[in-house]
């Protein structure tokens, strides 16, 4: 599956910014979806996962309560939902697709066969 990142930008600190991760050639119905990010001289870290079914969410500590990941089917995309952002959240933010992807397994770099090219985030103090 082919995906496509967007939706980054500057942004003050405290503000909000809205993440899309389109699909083509297959339907995302069937993958579980990530959402990791790099930061420079950093290596790539875990942001949020959704399971396939839609049924379970999975968040990195440092982002709990302030990103929301959703998909919607029917676009055949996925989101994530940025708020109360921070200095420290700046970063290329990439999307990923596991088919079948399940449990906390989507908390890995290495489950994902498919990557979007990356959309970059950056949030000024």
């Amino acid at each position: 599956v082919q995906l496509q990142a967007s939706g980054g930008g500057l942004v003050q600190a405290g503000g909000s910014l809205r993440l899309s991760c389109a699909a083509s050639g297959r339907t995302l119905s069937a993958y579980g979806m990530g959402w990791f990010r790099q930061a420079p001289g950093k290596e790539r870290e875990f942001v949020a996962a959704v399971t396939w079914t839609g049924d379970n969410t999975y968040y990195a500590d440092s982002v709990k309560g302030r990103f929301t990941i959703s998909r919607d089917n029917a676009k055949n995309t996925v989101y994530l939902q940025m708020n109360s952002l921070k200095p420290g959240d700046t970063a290329v933010y990439y999307c990923a697709a596991d088919r079948y992807g399940l449990g906390s397994e989507l908390e890995s770099v290495d489950t994902y066969d498919d990557w979007g090219q990356g959309t970059q985030v950056t949030v000024s103090s």
